[in-house]
């Protein structure tokens, strides 16, 4: 799937003024938005969902048109077939696991799931492995699980792709290398794109195709990086290669924990 933006859009504060100039296309299963806080990625991605509107530009994603501001088109975002996964993962906690899933196929005039829901409701929950807490709230679950959930929630109505605003940000190290190891099966599971934002180098070695570097509002490199000199014949990352098309581009040198172990390996 071919996912091509082209965009321009203002924010303003009463202290600043920031400016976001985004370019690029990604024909990979799974593309990275790397950057450093502030860098523009999560408007990027919400422009993509429908959530943002750009003042200019254009958004095609599979041949498909879903803004252009010069033929003044802008699909709204439930008929993107776009599904998303918000940073904090925003489930309602009123809701127990089933219900959040069911969300976005819930009508509000039902008291229960129709058949054709529940089905779809039970298979995910087997996929995902929450047997046993279809009937648990949010705030009972833990991070990885929640993670899951709202996975599950975005996958409801079979979008034609996925994104995610820093999934992996709000866990643990140790939960953050499983869970990559479980965004890779759900891509290959429901062969769906997903496009990925993460400030994190380690996202970008263990889950990318495709790197699209932010800097100041500014795309200032998009390299595909699925294979030679970035990955080995069996897809092991070469953590060096690809520590120079993040830096390089002008990006931040990671900091903190995720920065330390990204130069220890390299």
């Amino acid at each position: 799937m071919r996912i091509e933006v082209d965009i321009r859009k203002t924010l303003r504060s009463a202290a600043r003024e920031f400016r976001l100039n985004a370019r690029f296309s990604c024909d990979d299963d799974i593309g990275v938005i790397f950057g450093a806080s502030g860098a523009g990625k999560s408007v990027t991605l919400r422009a993509v969902a429908g959530l943002e509107t750009p003042e200019e530009g254009r958004i095609c994603v599979d041949g498909r048109v879903l803004f252009d501001s010069r033929r003044g088109i802008d699909v709204p975002a439930r008929e993107r077939s776009v599904g998303y996964v918000f940073q904090d993962y925003a489930l309602f906690p009123h809701l127990t696991v089933e219900d959040n899933i069911a969300f976005p196929m819930r009508k509000w005039w039902q008291r229960r799931h129709s058949p054709a829901v529940a089905r779809r409701v039970a298979d995910l929950v087997e996929i995902f492995e929450l047997q046993g807490l279809a009937r648990s709230f949010p705030w009972q679950l833990s991070g990885g699980q929640r993670q899951r959930v709202a996975l599950a929630r975005a996958l409801m109505r079979r979008p034609a792709l996925l994104l995610l605003d820093e999934p992996l940000a709000a866990l643990d190290p140790l939960l953050q290398e499983r869970m990559r190891g479980e965004l890779l099966s759900t891509q290959w599971l429901f062969q769906i794109p997903m496009l990925v934002i993460s400030h994190d180098p380690e996202d970008v070695a263990a889950l990318a195709s495709h790197v699209v570097v932010f800097d100041a509002g500014q795309v200032v490199r998009s390299v595909r990086i699925a294979g030679a000199p970035y990955r080995d014949g069996e897809g092991r990352a070469n953590h060096a290669a690809i520590r120079r098309v993040l830096l390089d581009g002008g990006a931040e040198e990671p900091q903190g924990a995720a920065g330390a172990r990204w130069r220890e390996a390299t």
